[in-house]
């Protein structure tokens, strides 16, 4: 067993695991919270938990982000249920502790959870083909699906204004004009270029005030590395980290989803030559997501699915240049303009996304007219 820096006889009598311990592993995918897998003996057969500690340094009310996490995973559990499938492993489920909590906390004040382990399925880093894009788009579109009823007001906005984008170019703005970092004459050209589309910032905000967008249950992570897939048949089967589950807009996760896994190149590539927006992994991920979700989605949903790409795009290059400016006090760097590059990759990516908007689109409305949805 591996050295582990917390007492893990606590943990094993904080919660009715059953069976007999064998053995824990860190399991090193997350960048945030501490995660285990604890495997036990359970009449001769391995039983697997996920077991975290959640990082309250990061997550600031946990008790809250647990009851999100609590409601969602219930109503994920009842739908898989009543659709006939694995529970086990196509929707993560609380594991109580003793005292009937979702959560525990040791004598050293830290926080714990846990979770079904979700067996014979791995996880993938990077999008490495248009077909393994296309199911992840599935598996998020199931995702919203199944949460398509979810009674909204029960779920709590545990980070503030997380995509509201007026206030992120608030923010942007206010980093400009404030300049602590003394860099901004780095970067004229990258401002000039997110000052320009000012008004992109209030579009769907607008349309969410206005209530022609229907505020849904987002997962607000939607990277690759979040959808588990099937070790067989390669489908992505279930949806994992729900720290940032809240209340939103369905186009956040989509377009942060393109923003992530149409581009040929890594965030942080240097040389935006490498860089380019694809249509064609664009096209893989709507036909996928919108197979599974189409059917409850509004046509305000629909037909801002390549804008919302964009616009998650560029704020988060808003974002990553907003830290630069303020001296990197949010987002971890390992070298002096590593936000810069980060910001120079998005706005790459936005232009060509702006450019390629009208292709967007015709695939959006031809995936619609195949699937019957117009």
């Amino acid at each position: 067993m591996e050295n582990l820096n917390f007492n893990i006889e606590e943990i094993l009598n904080a919660f009715d695991f059953g069976g007999r311990f064998k053995s824990c592993r860190v399991i090193g995918d997350g960048h945030i919270n501490d995660t285990f897998a604890f495997t036990f003996d359970v009449n001769g057969e391995e039983k697997n938990y996920l077991v975290q500690e959640l990082n309250t340094n990061v997550f600031r009310k946990p008790v809250e982000l647990m009851n999100n996490v609590v409601g969602v995973t219930r109503h994920l559990y009842n739908k898989v249920l009543s659709r006939g499938g694995d529970t086990g492993r196509e929707c993560l489920f609380i594991i109580n502790a003793r005292d009937g909590k979702p959560f525990y906390i040791d004598s050293g004040n830290r926080f714990w959870r846990c979770f079904n382990y979700v067996n014979d399925a791995h996880s993938v880093q990077l999008v490495e083909s248009p077909d393994v894009f296309k199911k992840a788009g599935k598996a998020f579109g199931t995702f919203q699906c199944l949460l398509s009823d979810y009674p909204i007001d029960g779920l709590v906005e545990t980070i503030p204004n997380f995509h509201n984008t007026v206030s992120r170019f608030a923010d942007f703005k206010k980093a400009v004009k404030d300049n602590l970092s003394g860099r901004a004459a780095n970067c004229a050209d990258e401002i000039d270029f997110i000052m320009k589309r000012e008004k992109d910032c209030g579009v769907l905000v607008g349309m969410l005030e206005r209530g022609e967008l229907p505020v849904r249950v987002t997962h607000n992570d939607t990277k690759l590395n979040n959808v588990m897939f099937d070790n067989k048949t390669g489908e992505g089967i279930c949806i994992v980290d729900l720290d940032t589950v809240m209340p939103g807009l369905s186009l956040y996760d989509f377009g942060d989803s393109i923003r992530f896994g149409a581009s040929t190149a890594a965030e942080d590539e240097k040389d935006l030559d490498k860089v380019h927006f694809s249509p064609e992994y664009f096209k893989a991920y709507v036909e996928g997501y919108l197979e599974t979700a189409g059917s409850t989605l509004t046509p305000g949903e629909i037909d801002n699915l390549a804008f919302s790409s964009k616009l998650m795009t560029l704020e988060c290059g808003m974002r990553f240049l907003g830290d630069y400016l303020n001296g990197d006090t949010y987002f971890k760097t390992d070298y002096f303009d590593h936000n810069l590059v980060r910001c120079r990759t998005q706005l790459k990516l936005v232009d060509e996304m702006e450019k390629n908007m009208d292709l967007m689109n015709r695939i959006v409305n031809g995936a619609c007219v195949t699937l019957g949805l117009k």
